[in-house]
């Protein structure tokens, strides 16, 4: 009596870490754009949320002057991925721009007094805009 022997042939492995290569392709290069979208939430939330100060700040002293130094808790703290900077407040006009560090380096967005977004920067491969907040490589914007 003959005994079968059981287990898997090199040819039958070879073609296990085939697929497994290809689904990896497939699926690594997603996983890492779903994970800088999601870092860049940071700055967009921070912005739009600082806006609303902004303009809660000039309703009452119609100005945007010493806002950053009115009380040090309006201005968004630096976060793990950005740091905030209020540029050239005046009595009428402002720029609020998040400054990408770490894993968000090389982006720059900007909003001013006018509601008006701007991805100013980005990395290699990125696309930049005059008119929103980019969150994809193929310049898709967040609303």
């Amino acid at each position: 009596m003959q005994q079968r022997q059981s287990g898997f042939t090199l040819v039958e492995l070879m073609i296990v870490v085939a697929i497994v290569g290809i689904l990896s392709a497939i699926a690594v290069p997603s996983y890492n754009s779903y994970v800088m979208r999601a870092r860049l939430v940071e700055a967009h939330g921070e912005l739009a949320s600082t806006q609303n100060k902004l303009e809660q700040y000039w309703t009452n002293r119609r100005s945007y002057e010493e806002f950053d130094d009115a009380d040090p808790r309006l201005m968004p703290e630096d976060g793990l991925n950005f740091d905030y900077s209020l540029d050239d407040p005046t009595v009428s006009t402002y720029t609020l721009v998040a400054t990408g560090k770490n894993a968000a380096a090389g982006f720059v967005y900007t909003i001013d007094q006018a509601g008006k977004r701007a991805t100013t920067e980005a990395p290699d491969g990125w696309v930049t805009s005059d008119a929103c907040w980019v969150d994809r490589k193929d310049g898709t914007c967040t609303q």
